[in-house]
């Protein structure tokens, strides 16, 4: 058994995860096992997965909790720091990082609407050490439209984040954008299901470089990229042989056909 999912059962607190969490959790965190680091967790219940982060981390790790039930509060008696708030309020992370500065991973199992969810992440993102993670929880509703959560939608965490991808490239130099917050902390982004994690590292976000190796080769070097296939292939129709012969890969021609053939391949996605 997985040793996140026993610690899970040992708790002595009530908590709710789903099953396919732990495997994912136990890539994502293990390496954190033998430091101290801080975690925050929001939207802790009767605090199951408190004691759960505590028997799984270093023993000397401080384990934070948020949530919105005032009765949270006595879950300090056993050593845990817990603090009342609303996360989708700017000026509740503002106070919160004021009281207890950086921290290594931010766990995100709160109230899973889109303004909390994006409110968690963008006020959060300046306030994750090198190396650290926000990670956040049930994100399959943004596809849900039951329950209040009114998705799919370009509001939702997942669209959010996929627009995210973009500002990542921003440290590719043929990508002529300035680089902003996001593309200087966020180093990778990892999408599981129900789970997607953040990967913070401003050391690791700077802009990129095009290194070439045995440049005395490289007048010998052909790049085939863009020629065109002569070769007859007899799996291939008239109408892919056509294109092939009489329109350069660059064309706009090309690129239109390039797009019905890549149609086909989202309509595979659809079903």
């Amino acid at each position: 058994m997985n040793e996140l999912l026993k610690k899970f059962n040992l708790s002595p607190k009530y908590s709710i995860k789903w099953s396919n969490y732990f495997d994912i959790y136990k890539n994502l965190l293990s390496k954190y096992k033998k430091k101290k680091i801080t975690l925050v967790e929001i939207g802790i219940g009767d605090g199951g997965s408190l004691y759960m982060w505590r028997s799984f981390l270093h023993k000397k790790s401080n384990i934070i909790g948020v949530d919105l039930n005032p009765e949270a509060k006595k879950l300090e008696k056993d050593g845990f720091k817990i603090i009342i708030g609303d996360q989708s309020k700017k000026e509740f992370w503002k106070s919160f990082f004021k009281k207890v500065g950086k921290v290594d991973i931010l766990i995100d199992d709160g109230g899973h609407t889109n303004i909390q969810q994006i409110t968690t992440l963008v006020e959060s993102v300046n306030f994750i050490k090198n190396g650290g993670k926000i990670i956040i929880e049930d994100t399959h509703t943004s596809f849900m439209s039951k329950k209040g959560f009114n998705n799919p939608s370009k509001y939702s965490l997942v669209s959010f984040s996929s627009s995210l991808i973009e500002n990542l490239h921003r440290r590719n130099p043929n990508i002529k954008k300035k680089m902003n917050t996001f593309s200087k902390k966020i180093f990778s982004i990892e999408y599981f299901d129900s789970i997607v994690s953040f990967n913070i590292d401003e050391k690791k976000c700077g802009k990129t470089k095009n290194l070439e190796n045995n440049k005395k080769l490289k007048k010998y070097f052909i790049d085939y990229r863009f020629k065109k296939d002569l070769n007859k292939n007899k799996k291939n129709n008239w109408f892919n042989i056509f294109f092939e012969k009489n329109f350069s890969k660059r064309s706009v021609v090309y690129k239109v056909y390039e797009r019905l053939l890549i149609r086909k391949y989202y309509n595979l996605i659809k079903k």
